[in-house]
């Protein structure tokens, strides 16, 4: 049987998630599958899922990956010279399986915070609902990909940026600065700069946005520099900050 045998997640129409993350890389996944565990009715949503854990290398050999993360467990059935696409199926099959994960691919582009929810808008069309939020967008706010002379509006190769909620966050007092990071080439692939937009440091209380009672940031989104260590135990980090809280709906 594909996926879970007993699924906790059963979404109908204004179905109420106790967290949903926004973005499935690094953080997003490692954050989802640590709540789901943990027994979270959790929403994972991404614009493409076909990018779910995209690592930033072209293989597994030498990942730094902390020890009890979802990524070092895949890591540790495979070979070394694993490349990274066979590494991502490996992974979103881990993810389809996890009972409490609700993987769906969509794109938010805004938040509206209530006083017992947050509403987030999709560009598709239907509303989602959430006890938190946790943005996990990466380098996808306003994200533009700069190769030679050319630039696309995406946050990594072949990845479209999240420019709709970058806009929404604006306009709810947020405070957003410009960033910039490099990838090298890699076989197939050219070299490329992408600049993006984060909270100003100002606007980040850890990892919760002051403008919102509700809504959180983890990973590359948050300013500072960010390696696979330290993405995956800022999302553990979260994890236990949100049960702490109770986030869990009985």
């Amino acid at each position: 049987m594909f996926g879970p045998h007993t699924p906790r997640s059963q979404p109908q129409p204004g179905h109420l998630y106790d967290v949903a993350v926004v973005g499935a890389g690094l953080a997003g996944t490692e954050l989802a599958w640590r709540l789901a565990q943990a027994g979270a009715d959790v929403l994972l949503v991404s614009q493409a899922l076909d990018h779910l854990g995209n690592l930033y290398a072209p293989t597994i050999d030498g990942a730094d990956f902390p020890a009890g993360s979802v990524f070092a467990e895949i890591r540790d059935r495979l070979a070394p010279d694993t490349d990274g696409w066979s590494f991502h199926r490996q992974l979103k099959a881990q993810i389809e399986g996890t009972a409490g994960i609700h993987l769906l691919q969509s794109t938010v582009t805004e938040l509206d915070e209530r006083e017992a929810d947050v509403v987030l808008s999709t560009w598709e069309g239907p509303e989602l609902h959430a006890g938190q939020v946790i943005l996990a967008v990466g380098a996808f706010l306003k994200g533009r990909l700069l190769i030679g002379d050319s630039m696309e509006e995406a946050g990594r190769l072949s990845e479209v940026a999240y420019d709709f909620l970058a806009d929404d966050l604006a306009r709810s007092g947020v405070f957003l600065v410009g960033a910039e990071a490099t990838a090298a080439a890699v076989e197939g692939a050219p070299p490329y700069d992408v600049r993006f937009l984060t909270p100003a440091p100002g606007e980040l209380d850890g990892f919760r946005l002051t403008r919102f009672d509700r809504v959180r940031a983890v990973g590359r989104v948050r300013p500072g520099d960010c390696s696979y260590h330290s993405v995956l135990q800022d999302a553990a980090r979260l994890a236990a900050e949100l049960l702490d809280m109770g986030v869990v709906i009985p």
